[in-house]
């Protein structure tokens, strides 16, 4: 089950993909991490799902990753007196928190901590901005708190409406009660990675590393402006990033969204964590089994500038066609990585290694892989860090990541290039080579009379010891030699 392509494809499972075959036959197409959105799932169906994916685990004989996305806080208006009203333009619309129905002038919007945080020139973006509105005045007092605004982009409003605030920063945490309990019973079936969504602090990610204690990965969603303007904190503490276009989109111009998309990529790349670019990538295979010319180029855009993974949501969760989106993404990275442009591209977005043992080992594997005829480079790595050091090098030549432990392997499903293989680590230098020149061959990356390069740490079986590089050619047994 050799992928042909470094890109990792995520897609998201839903009614179109709730069974053990369909998850399978997404497998096969190419999925090679599976995201769980706890906004439409339940606990039990989160164990229910869990369950099915390993089970395909087992049957394909790969190693699947499993992301759980956290719903974060969902920001809504309050009901109206005939369910929905029509905002004019200039218009006067007071926001409040009295129970009554709303109607033409006024509607509850039930989030004290919200009403609180708006201030005069704030925007408030109602049904993902299909109205606007500017806060022009705030009155305070024991019993009310009345924000006056303007109509800026009129529309009709109906009952419960979602709400973005772009300029204010929304002073509760990320994790909701719901999420939570949503974290503990991802934590409980083991799940690889937890993306938190609404991130706009460090904090926001800290909070759930704290609860998380390393039995997951921890990815932040990057969907508000405020997060934008904390990339390089949240970058320090998150495990991985996800490009959530959809809402940074609602929130902040469109026309600045790919800008940010390529800050994030070449921002995770030089830190050596993995970024996911999701949001309507090939949002027409909803309903069609093709996708429009321009959602295949922005797919290509995103693997040109070197993402570690793109992201499928309601094509693949609730569309007509989910093997086919999945079967389409495969072919745009196989196609764009055989381009002769990507490896320029690739190769001119290196950045510098970091002054550390580990990084000065994974750029000399490439190096020297790029330098002298390697097949594939084959890294023991226990925690994973040096598969991700390596694959921050973006190396032209294929990489194999051996690990003694599955959740390891399960976790660089997402990280561009690495091809991981869960064995029993490596008890001295012999059988470090040996096995590693057999499991080349046995997974499709080499064959006899090619030539493999190992990194490895010594002593074995010590995270963090990446310290040595090995070069062997392979026997006519499959077996290597120094």
């Amino acid at each position: 089950m050799r992928r042909m392509r470094r890109v990792k494809v995520v897609a998201t499972l839903g009614p179109a993909s709730s069974t053990a075959d369909r998850i399978e036959a997404l497998f096969r197409a190419g999925a090679d991490l599976f995201r769980i959105n706890m906004s439409h799932t339940s606990r039990d169906a989160l164990r229910e799902r869990v369950g099915d994916i390993r089970a395909v685990e087992a049957r394909v004989g790969r190693p699947i990753g499993i992301l759980a996305d956290l719903q974060g806080p969902k920001l809504r208006l309050g009901v109206f007196a005939g369910d929905r009203v029509t905002l004019d333009r200039g218009a006067s619309f007071t926001l409040d928190n009295s129970d009554a129905p709303g109607n033409v002038d006024r509607v509850r919007l039930p989030h004290p901590e919200i009403l609180d945080a708006l201030d005069v020139g704030h925007r408030i973006l109602v049904d993902d901005g299909k109205v606007e509105l500017v806060v022009t005045g705030v009155k305070r007092t024991k019993q009310k708190v009345a924000v006056a605004t303007t109509v800026v982009v009129p529309g009709a409003v109906s009952n419960r409406k979602g709400v973005s605030l772009p300029d204010t920063t929304i002073p509760v945490s990320a994790l909701t009660d719901k999420d939570r309990s949503d974290l503990d019973a991802a934590l409980e079936c083991g799940v690889d990675w937890i993306a938190v969504s609404f991130v706009q602090r460090p904090e926001d990610v800290a909070d759930v590393k704290k609860t998380a204690r390393g039995r997951a990965l921890v990815m932040a969603k990057i969907e508000k402006p405020q997060a934008v303007t904390r990339l390089d904190e949240i970058f320090e503490l998150a495990d991985g990033v996800m490009v959530a276009r959809g809402d940074l989109g609602v929130e902040m111009p469109l026309e600045q969204v790919p800008g940010i998309q390529k800050q994030i990529t070449r921002m995770g790349r030089r830190l050596g964590k993995p970024v996911v670019v999701a949001t309507q990538m090939l949002e027409s295979m909803i309903s069609s089994p093709v996708p429009t010319r321009a959602e295949v180029s922005d797919v290509a855009t995103a693997v040109f500038e070197g993402a570690d993974a793109v992201m499928l949501s309601a094509e693949s969760a609730a569309g007509q066609f989910p093997v086919e989106a999945v079967a389409t993404m495969n072919r745009i990275g196989e196609q764009v990585e055989s381009d002769p442009n990507f490896r320029t591209i690739i190769t001119a977005q290196r950045t510098q290694p970091e002054s550390t043992g580990a990084d000065a080992i994974a750029a000399a594997a490439r190096t020297i892989s790029e330098t002298v005829d390697i097949r594939t480079i084959v890294a023991w790595t226990a925690s994973g860090a040096t598969g991700l050091r390596i694959a921050r090098e973006r190396p032209q030549t294929p990489m194999i990541a051996l690990t003694p432990r599955e959740t390891t392997a399960r976790r660089l499903a997402v990280a561009w290039g690495v091809h991981a293989v869960v064995t029993e680590d490596a008890h001295d230098v012999d059988d470090m080579t040996g096995r590693a020149c057999a499991l080349a061959c046995s997974e499709g990356f080499a064959a006899p009379a090619d030539r493999v390069l190992i990194v490895a740490g010594v002593p074995f079986g010590s995270p963090g010891a990446t310290n040595m590089l090995r070069m062997a050619f392979i026997g006519s047994t499959g077996k290597g030699a120094a």
